[in-house]
C-alpha cells in the first residue's frame, strides 16, 4: 500500500485548502493516507540568529519525519498576497535547515484553490518552479477556482471540465509513486 501524505498550507483552522488536500488524498486508489495540519509544527519565525541561539526547532524536524516515508506529497496552497501563507513559509524556511532537499525527492502533486476566479494560481506557480530546486519531484499541478461554488466535501469536484482536468494530473501523480 502506498502511503500518501497531504496537508493544505495554510493554519487557517477553516482551511479550503485542507479540505480540498483532503478530498484529494481519498481519490489515490489503496493509498494509506494521513493529512498534516500546519498547526502542529508552530515555531517561531525563522531567523538565522535564532538558530544559532537555540538550533533547529524540534518541530521543523519532525515535520520532516512526517513525510520521510511517504511515497507521495500532496499540497493545496492557500494564498497571502500571491504567495504562500506565512505559516506555510515558516516552517518551510525551517525545515529547509533540517536538510537542503526539503523534499526529499518525493513525487509531488502540487494544488491550490481560492474562492476567487484564478485559484490561488499565482502561488500555485512560484510552489511549482521552486520546489524542484528544493528536492521535490512536481508531477502534477492543478487549480481550482471558485472553491465555494464548484467543490463539496463529499462529491468533489462539481465541474465536469476541472473534474477531468483534475483527474488527468492525478493519474500522472499516481503512476509516479
Amino acid at each position: 500500500m502506498k502511503k500518501i501524505v497531504a496537508f493544505g498550507a495554510s493554519n487557517s483552522s477553516k482551511s479550503i485548502n485542507r479540505r480540498f488536500v483532503s478530498w484529494a488524498g481519498k481519490q489515490v486508489p489503496e493509498a494509506e493516507l494521513t493529512v498534516l495540519d500546519l498547526n502542529d509544527y508552530e515555531m517561531p519565525i525563522f531567523s538565522q540568529d535564532r538558530e544559532k541561539a537555540t538550533g533547529i526547532p524540534s518541530e521543523a524536524i519532525k515535520f520532516k519525519d512526517d513525510f520521510r516515508d511517504a511515497d507521495g506529497l500532496m499540497i493545496s496552497f492557500a494564498e497571502h498576497n500571491g504567495n504562500y501563507t506565512a505559516a506555510f513559509k515558516n516552517i518551510f524556511d525551517w525545515a529547509s535547515r533540517v536538510e537542503p532537499k526539503t523534499w526529499l525527492e518525493k513525487p509531488m502533486f502540487l494544488m491550490a484553490t481560492s474562492d476567487g476566479a484564478r485559484g490561488a494560481q499565482t502561488v500555485l506557480k512560484i510552489a511549482t518552479t521552486e520546489f524542484p530546486f528544493r528536492g521535490g519531484e512536481v508531477t502534477s499541478s492543478f487549480s481550482l477556482p471558485h472553491f465555494s461554488d464548484k467543490f463539496d466535501d463529499e462529491e468533489g469536484i462539481k465541474d465536469d471540465e476541472l473534474k477531468a482536468a483534475f483527474d488527468k494530473e492525478l493519474k500522472k501523480f499516481i503512476g509516479t509513486i
